[in-house]
């Protein structure tokens, strides 16, 4: 199918290109992408031959235009790698100084949008204020040309006692978490990040009652929840309760993955996690999270998690895709090895790069992110290969757009 063109005084074309959308599982070539402003103006079948007088040609055959790329989980304040958690208590320069790095790192790899899903608190630097930090950061970098559209939530809400003390807002009982959930809102949050992994992992912190409350005065408030589960009891509770998002969901079995698919929640998946645990061995980090940070352990743990997955594509679960990079040791732009570890997990390489393009854009709530189309924005990214038959094609960047 052939899109019309938008007439423009001048433009730039990409010409000749193949195209990888995640939305099927052929390549479109080649076909030719006009911009301009910004803008695509439109996307021909051909090599883009009888251009226009104005418009700039660039050479793009033996590449693969794919949209810009969405990050459904992120924290853009810290820094990433087996020390994370104890990274979170830097100063706050040091913090927003990371920041700025990963949102450059975001952009070199074709990673165009962000969700942030827990930052520490902070005075903020504008009004002084203390709230998350990446809701300060969103503000400042929104419509800044070099910087990543965000959603930002606030801080990560928890039942006393599952998080180190001082990095989360802590609750002890159902009233008081949702009076945390409004207070985020008010701080700005786009979301509100529910962290339900409790101070005993065989057991959920709260009711499903309970945490249904707090979904349905965040959703009345026209924002989201994202819930961070990944034991048994603490992933059906999510689903149970019908939260917008179960984040990591690495312990699934039939009857929670139903579940999620008949509320509608959609599994962002953070397997590239693991994958970098077991680069680095045993750390005191690590002895937090698993209880046994030995290889074999975390080998075991990623079995569980690629099943999980399929459980939930069975299922019909929405997958989208996030790198947890900042907060679970992988680094900003790292995204295309969360793809990869989708099409390892059991996903179509299509379905995969379906999870970190235009699944991701629902999940943001943007319908332009993760896509091109004509009227749209002009984000893209240029690669050497066939993500649609090799997800590695995604690491070799040629240009962005």
């Amino acid at each position: 199918m052939t899109s019309q063109p938008v007439p423009r005084a001048s433009r730039v074309l990409y010409a000749g290109a193949a195209v990888a959308d995640g939305l099927g599982p052929a390549l479109r070539r080649p076909v030719s992408v006009a911009i301009e402003d910004g803008i695509v103006t439109g996307i021909f079948d051909g090599d883009g031959e009888g251009a226009d007088a104005g418009t700039t040609v660039v050479d793009a055959s033996g590449a693969t235009i794919v949209p810009g790329l969405v990050d459904c989980h992120s924290h853009l304040t810290l820094q990433g790698g087996a020390q994370w958690i104890a990274r979170g208590a830097d100063p706050t320069p040091d913090l927003v100084d990371a920041a700025e790095r990963n949102a450059a790192a975001l952009l070199q790899a074709g990673v165009r949008w962000v969700r942030d899903v827990g930052s520490p608190r902070r005075a903020d630097g504008g009004d002084g204020r203390e709230r998350a930090l990446a809701l300060g950061l969103r503000d400042r970098w929104r419509d800044r040309p070099g910087y990543p559209y965000i959603r930002a939530a606030g801080t990560w809400l928890t039942k006393a006692g599952s998080l180190p003390a001082g990095l989360a807002v802590e609750v002890t009982d159902a009233d008081g978490l949702l009076a945390a959930a409004i207070a985020q809102l008010d701080d700005g949050a786009d979301l509100v990040k529910l962290y339900l992994d409790g101070p005993d992992a065989g057991v959920a912190p709260w009711s499903a009652d309970e945490v249904a409350k707090v979904v349905a005065a965040v959703h009345a408030r026209g924002a989201t929840v994202a819930a961070h589960g990944s034991g048994l009891a603490n992933c059906r509770l999510a689903a149970d309760s019908a939260v917008d998002t179960l984040e990591h969901g690495f312990t699934l079995d039939g009857e929670i993955a139903r579940t999620l698919a008949a509320n509608g929640v959609t599994l962002v998946s953070t397997l590239s996690v693991m994958h970098s645990w077991l680069t680095f061995g045993a750390t005191t980090t690590l002895d937090r999270f698993t209880g046994d940070a030995s290889r074999s352990a975390i080998s075991e743990r990623l079995e569980v998690a690629e099943e999980s997955i399929r459980i939930a594509h069975r299922a019909g679960v929405a997958i989208a895709a996030g790198s947890d990079f900042g907060g679970g040791s992988v680094r900003a732009g790292h995204l295309a090895w969360e793809v990869e570890a989708l099409v390892r997990a059991g996903l179509e390489p299509w379905e995969a790069l379906g999870a970190a393009t235009w699944q991701g854009g629902r999940v943001f709530g943007d319908p332009d992110a993760g896509r091109i189309s004509v009227g749209g924005p002009a984000h893209f990214t240029l690669v050497h290969g066939d993500p649609l038959s090799d997800p590695a094609a995604l690491w070799r960047v040629w240009r962005v757009v």
